[in-house]
C-alpha cells in the first residue's frame, strides 16, 4: 500500500495491509464536532465525544492512519523522552506529576477502549528499560530515578543490568506497567467503534482534504472540493496543526525519525521496551509475527528499532537510516534480515511538553492537538480526552500543563525557542544562493535537485524515465526553499516541517497546499 506519507513503508501496513475504505465527502453535513484527521489523536478524540452524546464528523485527506499514525512505532509508555529532571526544572514538581500522571492515565484508556469495544490488537503490559550509552554517566541514572519519584512513579526502580534475554543494557531505569499494541489493528478497532454508535452519530470519511477552517459561533471546515461541515467545534488532529500559520511553528520543530524492523528468532529477545539517553537516541520494542494476517503461532519476531532523528530537510535521511541499522546489528547479532525500513515525523516542543486544547489567537471553539515528543500515541490519547472535557466544559487537571497558549519563561526553555527559530531565520538565507545544480543534466534519473532560474528557485524531479517535473522551490506555508529527500523521494521544507511529494502534491503541513506550479 503507498502511504501519503512518505515512499516507504511501516512494518503495520506490511503486516496488516490496506486500510478500510471509506467515503469521500460529496455534500454538505452538520454536526456538534467537526475533527479534522483520522490518526490516533483524530480518532480517540472522535470516539470520546461520542461517547459524551455528540454528533462527531471525522475528515481525513488520504487513508485513514495514513499520517503519521501508521508510521509510528507504538511505544505506550510514562517514561517520556525529554525525561523528568527537565520537566521539573521547567513545570516544577507539580508538573512533573501531572506528566506523568497524564500519560499513565493514556495507557489506562487505551487499555479500557481495547476492553470494551473486544478489540483484538495484540496489546500488552509489560517493562520499559531506560539505558546508557557506552560512555553514559551513571548519574544521570541517579538524578532521573529521584524525579521520576518525585513525580509520582514510585515503582521505578535502578538495576545494574536488566533482566533480559538476547540485549543486557548494563545499568539502566526499570519502569513497570508500560505498555504496547498494533497500531493498525488499534485504530482500524476505533473506527468500527465509531461507526457503530447508533443513529449514525459517528462517521469518517476520507479522500477529503480540508482547505479551510472557520471558528466563531458557527464554526466550519471547508473541503478542496468545496464542501462545507458546520459545527459547533472543530478539532484539528493533523500531526501539525495545518490552521495555525505562525504561532504554533514557532513553539514546535519538525524532526524525521528513522525505523527499521529485523526479523529474529522467536524469543530471542526478550518482550520489552528499551530507550537510551544519548542525542541522537534509540528506542526498541518486539512484535510477534503470526500464521496468517490475523493470528495463528508466532512464526518469528519483528524487532522493531527506531531513532537517529534530525530536523526535517536538515540532515541526510540514508546515511540516518545507515547508521541505524549499523548500531541495531551491532547489538542484536542474531538479526536474520531486515523486512521494512522507514521514516516519520515527530513535533518537538521548545518547552519538552506537548499541545492539546484551544488554538491560541483563534476562536475558543477550534481545538489542536500537535507536539507528540516522541509520545504520540499516548499524548494523542491524553489530548483527546483534554478537549473532550473542554467541549463539555468540565475542569481538566492536566489542561494548563498542555495549553498551547502557555508561555515557559525557564532560561533552558528560552535557549531552545531561540535556538530554534534562529535555525529557521539561517534558512530563508538560501533564497539569496544559487541551486544544488546549475543544469538539468546533473540530477540522476529518479532523483531531485533545486535550481535557480533567474530570480526564483525550481524544485526540479527527473523521473526514472529521464523525464523532467518542475514546480516552484518555494514552501507555500512561509517561503522557505524546499530541499530534496532521496530515501523518501518528497521535498522537505527546512523551516516548519512541510513536506511534497516528487510532484509537488502536499505529504504533510503545516503547509495546506501543493508546491505551485512553475
Amino acid at each position: 500500500m503507498k502511504q501519503t506519507s512518505a515512499a516507504t513503508q511501516s512494518s503495520w501496513f506490511g503486516i496488516l495491509g490496506p486500510a478500510p475504505d471509506f467515503p469521500s465527502l460529496t455534500q454538505d453535513m452538520t454536526a456538534d464536532v467537526v475533527v479534522v484527521g483520522a490518526g490516533i489523536a483524530g480518532l480517540t478524540t472522535a470516539y470520546l465525544l461520542l461517547r459524551e452524546g455528540k454528533k462527531v464528523i471525522v475528515l481525513e485527506s488520504g487513508k485513514l492512519a495514513s499520517g503519521e499514525s501508521g508510521r509510528t512505532t507504538a511505544h505506550l509508555s510514562n517514561a517520556l523522552d525529554d525525561r523528568y529532571t527537565r520537566l521539573e526544572h521547567l513545570f516544577g514538581e507539580k508538573g512533573a506529576q501531572l506528566a506523568a500522571e497524564s500519560h499513565s492515565a493514556a495507557i489506562d484508556r487505551i487499555e479500557q477502549i481495547i476492553q470494551e469495544e473486544k478489540i483484538d490488537c495484540d496489546f500488552s503490559r509489560l517493562n520499559g528499560y531506560l539505558f546508557l550509552p557506552e560512555d553514559g554517566n551513571p548519574k544521570e541514572l541517579d538524578k532521573e530515578l529521584k524525579a521520576a519519584h518525585r513525580a509520582g512513579l514510585t515503582g521505578v526502580e535502578r538495576l545494574s543490568d536488566s533482566p533480559t534475554q538476547g540485549f543486557r543494557t548494563g545499568e539502566c531505569l526499570l519502569f513497570p506497567n508500560q505498555g504496547q499494541f498494533h497500531i493498525l489493528k488499534y485504530l482500524y478497532g476505533l473506527a468500527e467503534a465509531i461507526g457503530r454508535f447508533k443513529g449514525g452519530r459517528g462517521q469518517i470519511f476520507t479522500n477529503t482534504h480540508v482547505a479551510e477552517v472557520q471558528g466563531g459561533s458557527e464554526a466550519s471546515v471547508t473541503t478542496a472540493n468545496g464542501h462545507t461541515v458546520r459545527a459547533k467545534a472543530v478539532v484539528m488532529a493533523t500531526n501539525t496543526p495545518v490552521n495555525d500559520r505562525v504561532v504554533i511553528h514557532t513553539k514546535q520543530s519538525s524532526y524525521r525519525t528513522y525505523t527499521i524492523a529485523a526479523r529474529i528468532p522467536k524469543g530471542s529477545v526478550t518482550k520489552a521496551l528499551y530507550w537510551d539517553t544519548p542525542d541522537p537516541y534509540h528506542y526498541i520494542r518486539l512484535q510477534e509475527i503470526a500464521e496468517g494476517p490475523r493470528g495463528g503461532t508466532p512464526r518469528y519476531d519483528l524487532l522493531i528499532v527506531g531513532g537517529e532523528d534530525h530536523k526535517v530537510g536538515q540532515g541526510d535521511p540514508e546515511l540516518s537510516l545507515q547508521r541505524l541499522e549499523d548500531w541495531t546489528r551491532e547489538r542484536f547479532p542474531m538479526i536474520q534480515q531486515i523486512d521494512y525500513a522507514w521514516s516519520g515525523q515527530v513535533q518537538e516542543p521548545s518547552d519538552s511538553l506537548g499541545y492539546a486544547g484551544r488554538n491560541p489567537l483563534d476562536q475558543d471553539n477550534v481545538y489542536i492537538i500537535t507536539g507528540d515528543s516522541g509520545h504520540g500515541m499516548t499524548h494523542s490519547t491524553l489530548g483527546g480526552i483534554i478537549i473532550t472535557d473542554l467541549i463539555q466544559g468540565r475542569a481538566n487537571p492536566w489542561a494548563d500543563l498542555y495549553d498551547p497558549g502557555r508561555v515557559t519563561l525557564r532560561p533552558a526553555s528560552a535557549y531552545e525557542f531561540v535556538k530554534e527559530n534562529l535555525n529557521v531565520a539561517t534558512e530563508y538565507t538560501e533564497l539569496l544562493t544559487g541551486g544544488d545544480v546549475s543544469s538539468i543534466d546533473e540530477i540522476e534519473p529518479g532523483s531531485g535537485a533545486v535550481m535557480r532560474r533567474g530570480l526564483t528557485k525550481l524544485a526540479v524531479y527527473r523521473d526514472p524515465k529521464g523525464q523532467t517535473h518542475e514546480c516552484s522551490a518555494i514552501c507555500p506555508h512561509l517561503g522557505c526553499v524546499v530541499h530534496w529527500n532521496g530515501l523518501e523521494s518528497s521535498w522537505d521544507c527546512p523551516c516548519h516541517g512541510s513536506r511534497f511529494d516528487a510532484l509537488g502534491k502536499l505529504l504533510i503541513g503545516p503547509a495546506n497546499q501543493d508546491l505551485t506550479s512553475a
